[in-house]
């Protein structure tokens, strides 16, 4: 083979690829007349629908342009000798009058990278993993309050591709039912006899009276995330999965909490009067608890000091597993300023009992330490558990804030050091306010 002959391969090689390449998207002339037309578009998943309006489709209906030869075509273009490809190319394939003969083309083609980001977009919106059907107890029976809701998980790829079909018909439809994945709740209302909650197992209650508004209020949306929640047997209950995102989209308005060594106001403060109650009825219902975490300071919302669950999304967590025969509901409710956690399950014969708790060593400055034993045993006087919850709190002092009390005395048991970087620490403060 010589080198002209080499060279006229790889021109016709590449002018084919680059021709099936268009090729692959192109829209037929009659079919794109219809499609561009500002036609709107519903799209539903589901129970789910939204409409796509007709400069949205538009847009996913776009042009482009090729140049060729055509031997009927007198070219418009000045450059005659203009070669749409590879110079070499063309000194090789083409005649000189062949260059007086170019044509510049334009045809409609489906953009489905644009269709594809709208439907990944879609997908991050409606995907949702299935909810349980929330129950609750009144006049000592249980019903539903909340049905259970399949999930969803949107088939991308699929979805596309009905889309960019049905874009490519001459008269495309009104509507669109786009490709997805159902699954099903392990809960429905149908199951509400067979979860074996007969009776209450175990309760907790905490007192928030004396909280500022904000911090009222974030309570009670924190709260309501754990009302009709089921725990199934031998699950280990994690709070801060449950609680999922603490922001102000969710619900949640600043205020104080300890964190980096000072007590700021951030989103969510306040939900661990929620978390401790929490810990509280996990306690007294002879539960297993795997994680805990003491507040820095001790907090006068969280008395008597020692049965207190700090949380913080992701860590720490508040954890803890239904070693119970059945299902675990939890009732949540505020009277006044007294929340309550209330655990209805299975009555397996177990006695619970706490020691505690008792403060095991105070400090001059505020801080100290607190303690309190969990007993179970089974039916049978069996030990089941048998664990020590120790708490160490710092000083309130070292984490001031804003409008907070101050020391002006060195406190006995702190050091020089300890009484310096106070002071800085109040003067710091005081210029960031001012």
């Amino acid at each position: 083979m010589n080198t002209k002959q080499y060279f006229c391969l790889l021109a016709v090689l590449f002018l084919g690829t680059q021709t099936s390449a268009l090729a692959a998207e192109t829209l037929p002339s009659k079919i794109a007349d219809t499609a561009t037309q500002s036609k709107a578009l519903m799209i539903s998943v589901g129970q789910y629908s939204e409409d796509i309006s007709g400069f949205a489709v538009k847009k996913w209906l776009t042009q482009k342009s090729s140049l060729g030869f055509s031997p009927n075509y007198k070219t418009e273009f000045e450059n005659t000798s203009y070669c749409p490809v590879s110079k070499i190319f063309c000194d090789f394939t083409k005649k000189a009058n062949d260059y007086n003969h170019i044509k510049l083309s334009s045809e409609p083609f489906l953009d489905k990278a644009s269709i594809k980001s709208y439907v990944e977009d879609l997908a991050r919106k409606i995907n949702h993993d299935p909810i349980d059907a929330k129950f609750a107890v009144t006049d000592g029976k249980v019903s539903t309050f909340a049905e259970a809701q399949d999930g969803i998980t949107l088939d991308v790829e699929k979805s596309t591709q009905t889309i960019a079909s049905a874009l490519s018909l001459v008269t495309f439809p009104n509507k669109l039912e786009l490709n997805y994945d159902s699954k099903k709740p392990e809960l429905n209302y149908s199951d509400v006899n067979n979860v074996g909650i007969s009776s209450l197992i175990g309760e907790g209650t905490s007192n928030f009276k004396g909280s500022p508004a904000n911090r009222i209020h974030n309570i009670k949306v924190a709260t309501d995330r754990y009302n009709g929640i089921l725990i199934k047997p031998g699950e280990e209950f994690s709070f801060v999965d449950v609680l999922g995102e603490v922001d102000g989209e969710h619900g949640y308005l600043p205020e104080l909490v300890i964190k980096n060594n000072v007590t700021e106001p951030e989103f969510g403060g306040g939900i661990c009067q929620v978390s401790t109650t929490a810990f509280r009825a996990a306690i007294y219902s002879g539960l297993k608890i795997t994680a805990r975490k003491n507040h820095a300071y001790p907090v006068s919302y969280y008395n008597p000091q020692g049965m207190d669950s700090t949380v913080y999304v992701p860590r720490p967590d508040l954890r803890f597993i239904n070693n119970t025969p059945g299902y675990i509901l939890i009732q949540t409710k505020i009277v006044g300023t007294v929340l309550t956690f209330d655990f209805y399950g299975t009555d397996d014969g177990r006695k619970t009992s706490i020691d505690g708790p008792s403060i095991t060593e105070r400090q001059p400055d505020g801080a100290l330490k607190a303690s309190f034993t969990q007993h179970v045993l089974d039916k049978d006087g069996k030990e089941l558990i048998n664990d020590v919850f120790n708490s160490a709190y710092n000083s309130p002092y070292k984490y001031p804030h804003p409008g907070g009390p101050v020391l002006s005395v060195k406190p006995s048991n702190w050091s020089d050091e300890e009484w310096k970087n106070y002071k800085k620490m109040l003067k710091d403060m005081a210029k960031t306010t001012q």
